[in-house]
C-alpha cells in the first residue's frame, strides 16, 4: 500500500478553495468530499483536505489563526523546471493567491 499524506487546512469558502486547488493541478476526490470537506489530490500519495471551520473544530479545539496575518502552514510542491514553477505560480495568482514578494531562496 502506498503511504499517503493528508494535509488538513481550515478554509472559510470551500467552493472557492476547491477551485484554487484545481487551478494549480489538484483533482477533487468526490468520494471524500461533501459540504463540509473536500479531498484534493496532487498524486496517489499527496492530498489536501479542505475543511470548513465547523468541520475543523470536530478535530481540535485549538484556535484557527487568521490566515491574512498569521502563518498556518507552509506548503511546497516540486516541479521539473523553473518554467513549471513560474507556470503554477501564475495559475495560483489568477485564482487569487498572493505571492510572497521576498521568498526565501537557496533552499
Amino acid at each position: 500500500m502506498t503511504q499517503m499524506i493528508f494535509v488538513n487546512l481550515p478554509v472559510t469558502d470551500l467552493d472557492r478553495s476547491k477551485k484554487f486547488y484545481e487551478a494549480i493541478g489538484a483533482r477533487n476526490e468526490p468520494k471524500f468530499t461533501d459540504e463540509t470537506a473536500a479531498m484534493m489530490s496532487f498524486s496517489e500519495a499527496v492530498n489536501v483536505m479542505l475543511l470548513t471551520h465547523d468541520k475543523w473544530r470536530q478535530f481540535t479545539s485549538k484556535t484557527i489563526p487568521d490566515a491574512k496575518s498569521n502563518a498556518q502552514v507552509l506548503l511546497a510542491l516540486s516541479r521539473d523546471s523553473r518554467e513549471a514553477v513560474d507556470a503554477i505560480t501564475g495559475d495560483a495568482q489568477k485564482v487569487g493567491a498572493v505571492i510572497d514578494p521576498t521568498p526565501c531562496s537557496g533552499v
